[in-house]
């Protein structure tokens, strides 16, 4: 038992808990200023049983409870709700933390192995006012050789989102990983096609939609579903083949949009294998199910159904020259029920852990012998640090019109995703919306790269007036935007305000009527009024008769003169911007 301060709880050492924990060994091997680490050894003749790294933490000032999937739910747990975190290379991260009510880290615990499948959870017991943490290894991995790894225990006084991202860098040095680098063009705004014509996919539209986009500042297009097939049931009996069925003459296609101006990345649903696919007769017994909703689920433990998948890429990439990839739904790579776990049969490893990793690695070796700064988007929920090692954009879950939704899932996939270009989910909006509301879809994301998936051809003048604006300033401030200097406010409360800093300019966001701690240490600060409200309340308005102030409204437009600062508290039209300037 170790009593850290009169302020902090009491922290109880970890201990291993199992039917062989007596062959395991658990070692503190570093020990300073608030941050354990442990390494966690057992020889391969124990590793085909649960094995647990237990310890508990006395409950004084926690608030809530923070991980990568957590979304709009970062309350805390109670011990009879979990596990909480089922982590793997193709879903979340080991990271689990508890913060407190200055949305300070009050303990954070991170595994340095983000391959294996493991449970991470941290519930509260009423019966001794106790959180217990724990992490369960050998859950549904087999591991056939000696195991170990790193547990990191950090109860710093740091901001929650600080700590994450201290977590996250750990695991990736930890665990010696190689990652991708970031292209310039990972940074750039996107036009997307699915939310605009989800599989209904038409040439001429798609190629003056493009055209449009490019004129507003979008340098990337994805095309999405629908390429492959003229099948726009939204099913996925006809992916496998990955043969571009719509477009006969793919590569004139891709041409046409790269002179004007855009690079082109094409969609694939990485695991499915319809039942109308040639695919699905080759591969037939090559499958970790076969009743997956959608379609069969490729089992990448057999080398030639890899083989497959990375000479798919390596065709798109060469023969259609492509800047990229978007490779889809990496999480419906898993154990399922019916999943062969017994016997190789052709396969090389029984893990499907381990055959994912060998199917990114493959990828990662063939693309980037052609290209080394191939553009490749994963998504939320499959955001390990070991798919960075290939994958460049991470975006935000799917959330259509939900600027809320999408606000959360970008600052949480930005904590845990490092220098990698963190993009929001595809905007859409209803052409019916009033704009000072529609804007709502900007201004939530901002921090995060925009992905814009809206007909253009059918919006008004003015929404167009207010895409051209966030657009053209989020180009202008973006290394401010997607600076690593960020913290993230009000996490229970979803993300109340957002910030960076970087080259002499703050910007805040700010999501909810609460007060703003407005920092005046650099020369230019702007404050995006994220909200439908137009009061900003400040924690020191006084401070803010240093500064020159103009104010912009959704469109882009001055309207300085309506929205005096009136000595209390700031007011900007709703979705509008304050741009503040220090008085030399």
């Amino acid at each position: 038992m170790l009593v850290i301060d009169r302020k902090k709880p009491i922290n109880y050492e970890p201990g291993l808990y199992g039917s062989h924990n007596d062959k395991a060994e658990l070692v503190c091997v570093s020990d300073t200023r608030g941050l354990k680490t442990y390494k966690l050894s057992i020889p391969k003749e124990y590793t085909n049983k649960q094995l647990s790294v237990k310890w508990k933490l006395e409950n004084i000032g926690v608030k809530g409870t923070w991980s990568g999937n957590t979304n709009l739910d970062k309350r805390f747990r109670t011990d009879w709700e979990l596990p909480q975190i089922h982590s793997s290379i193709y879903h979340d991260i080991p990271i689990i933390c508890l913060f407190g009510y200055e949305d300070e880290n009050i303990m954070i615990a991170a595994c340095a192995d983000a391959v294996n499948e493991q449970k991470l959870e941290c519930g509260f017991r009423e019966e001794d006012n106790h959180f217990y943490f724990a992490v369960h290894f050998f859950i549904d991995s087999i591991i056939t050789e000696d195991y170990s790894t790193f547990i990191y225990i950090s109860d710093k006084q740091v901001p929650f989102a600080t700590a994450v991202m201290d977590a996250r860098h750990w695991i990736v040095e930890t665990a010696e990983l190689a990652l991708a680098p970031i292209p310039s063009l990972a940074k750039k705004p996107v036009y997307s096609t699915w939310y605009s014509f989800h599989q209904d996919l038409d040439e001429q539209t798609l190629i003056a939609e493009c055209k449009e986009a490019k004129s507003f500042g979008y340098d990337v297009v994805i095309i999405d579903d629908g390429w492959q097939t003229h099948d726009d049931n939204r099913g996925y009996d006809f992916t496998g083949d990955w043969e571009p069925e719509r477009f006969p003459v793919f590569p004139e296609l891709i041409k046409k949009l790269q002179d004007e101006g855009m690079a082109v990345m094409v969609w694939f649903s990485v695991p499915f294998c319809g039942k109308k696919s040639k695919a699905y007769v080759e591969f037939a017994g090559k499958f970790l199910t076969e009743n997956h909703p959608w379609a069969p689920v490729f089992d990448p433990r057999f080398p030639d159904v890899r083989e497959y998948l990375v000479n798919k890429y390596i065709r798109a990439i060469k023969e259609w020259n492509l800047e990229g990839l978007k490779l889809d739904f990496i999480d419906d790579f898993k154990v399922y029920p019916e999943t062969e776990m017994d016997e190789l049969n052709g396969r090389d490893t029984l893990s499907v852990a381990n055959g994912v990793n060998r199917l990114i690695q493959e990828v990662k070796e063939s693309l980037h012998a052609i290209n080394p700064e191939v553009l490749i988007e994963f998504r939320q929920k499959y955001i390990s640090p070991p798919l960075a090692t290939l994958g460049n954009m991470f975006r935000a879950f799917d959330c259509p019109s939900d600027p809320l939704m999408n606000r959360v899932r970008t600052t949480d996939v930005k904590l845990i995703c490092g220098d990698a270009a963190v993009h929001s989910d595809m905007l859409t909006w209803s052409k019916n919306e009033p704009v000072h509301i529609s804007a709502l879809q900007f201004t939530s994301i901002l921090f995060s790269v925009p992905q814009l998936s809206v007909l253009l051809k059918d919006r008004s003048a003015e929404e167009k007036q207010m895409i051209k604006f966030y657009t053209s300033y989020w180009i202008r401030n973006a290394h401010v935007l997607l600076s690593q200097d960020f913290i993230a406010k009000g996490p229970l409360s979803n993300y109340t305000s957002l910030e960076a800093v970087a080259d002499d300019k703050r910007i805040y966001g700010i999501y909810e009527d609460v007060g703003l701690d407005v920092k005046l240490d650099t020369s230019e600060i702007h404050i995006i009024n994220g909200k439908l409200t137009e009061r900003i309340y400040m924690k020191e308005p006084e401070s803010l008769q240093e500064c020159q102030l103009q104010v912009f409204n959704c469109l882009g437009e001055d309207v300085t003169h309506n929205y005096p600062f009136n000595g209390i508290y700031l007011t900007a039209p709703a979705n509008g911007i304050v741009m503040m300037t220090k008085k030399q």
